[in-house]
């Protein structure tokens, strides 16, 4: 079997021969360290991002199979779907060295040299109606410039031959306002402008709908859709479940059943935090893969959403990254408690997010190896 035939068969409760070794990504900071540490060249590490070449010759070297975010999508940034992005502009420049920046996304954040990590952000473009309809909508629209049409001729072509899963991108639904507009603002506009917040829903549903349609008609075979959400932290969404069921609901069932009209009948969805409370309004509406499955301060796993909704939720993710930094005996009991969890069927593990700047090359290694030899 090769990758996609494990991934379908795996994802629909059927036969395999092997689990599949799944990762996320890196973050650059590991990448730079394991090249100073040797393992990697400067070339291998140049231009490495999800799914790439580069990215799948540096997988290979430490036994993973693929990178689930392996998607295909439209131009745009993946945090905001705006098309143009905004011009990044410095706005000061403080007596630390540290920056005010307006960056692409139309958010004012503090850039501080040396640090990579969630910034704080001190302002928005996205405010009310004014700035919606001036600065985003028109940036928020349907377009065909929106795709590499040669880059979707070539995905077509090496749709028969591909060894690889590989998803169709279908965007965000709310993750993307809430990252325009702040927390505070997504937070307020729903209360003070419900027209405006049921209109910008409407604009980014309709958007991602466009975009599916036109992806799928580029004869490409996709083996999932995808979206991205990040509207949840570590005690629950940053969303009312009632409001987000009620308004983002809606947009989720008509898109997966664009999918499914399509013969696509696996939908992954990547949203951080604590996300139980938006489980079953997701499965409702079509999605049923949840991704990565924190595993993080919260304890996040399959198996209680196994036991109430049953084979409707499958999984991929749930591997404690941290790991990584301790030894191989903490390698060995991770792996074995993710044996456990695949004997529940519809589970395929995957690192937890990105793999971080702690993290060992050889128990990367290590970690590949056990699991390829399970």
């Amino acid at each position: 079997m090769n990758n996609r035939e494990r991934v379908k068969a795996i994802l629909h409760y059927e036969d395999y021969d092997r689990m599949p070794v799944v990762h996320f990504g890196y973050w650059q900071e590991t990448l730079e360290k394991w090249r100073d540490e040797g393992h990697l060249t400067p070339g291998e590490i140049e231009g490495v991002s999800d799914g790439n070449e580069q990215e799948k010759a540096l997988s290979a070297k430490l036994g993973f199979d693929f990178n689930w975010f392996s998607v295909v999508r439209d131009k745009s940034d993946i945090l905001s779907a705006i098309y143009p992005l905004f011009e990044k502009k410095v706005l000061e420049t403080l007596e630390d060295g540290s920056r005010k920046v307006m960056n692409q996304y139309g958010v004012v954040e503090l850039e501080v040299p040396g640090v990579r990590s969630i910034p704080n952000e001190y302002d928005h473009l996205l405010k009310d109606r004014k700035s919606w309809e001036e600065l985003f909508l028109p940036r928020l629209q349907f377009s065909e410039d929106r795709f590499d049409a040669d880059l979707m001729k070539a995905y077509a072509s090496e749709s028969e031959t591909r060894t690889d899963p590989l998803g169709l991108f279908a965007g965000s639904l709310f993750g993307q306002l809430r990252n325009a507009m702040g927390l505070e603002g997504i937070s307020y506009v729903q209360q003070d402008d419900e027209d405006l917040f049921d209109e910008m829903i409407h604009t980014v549903g309709a958007l991602s709908f466009s975009v599916t349609q036109y992806l799928l008609s580029c004869r490409i075979e996709f083996d999932f859709g995808h979206f991205w959400e990040d509207i949840c932290f570590n005690h629950g969404p940053l969303i009312s479940p009632v409001v987000f069921a009620g308004k983002v609901g809606p947009w989720y069932k008509k898109i997966t059943g664009l999918m499914a009209d399509h013969g696509i009948d696996i939908v992954s969805l990547d949203s951080d935090g604590k996300i139980d409370a938006l489980v079953p309004i997701w499965v409702e509406n079509g999605v049923n893969t949840m991704f990565p499955i924190e595993v993080g301060t919260w304890q996040a796993d399959l198996l209680p959403w196994r036991k109430q909704y049953g084979r409707s939720v499958r999984g991929v993710g749930g591997m404690d990254k941290r790991v990584f930094a301790l030894d191989r005996r903490a390698v060995d009991e991770e792996v074995d408690r993710l044996k456990e969890l695949e004997a529940l069927g519809g589970f395929i593990p995957c690192v937890d997010h990105r793999i971080a700047p702690d993290a060992e090359w050889d128990n990367v290694r290590y970690y590949c190896d056990r699991m390829r030899s399970e």
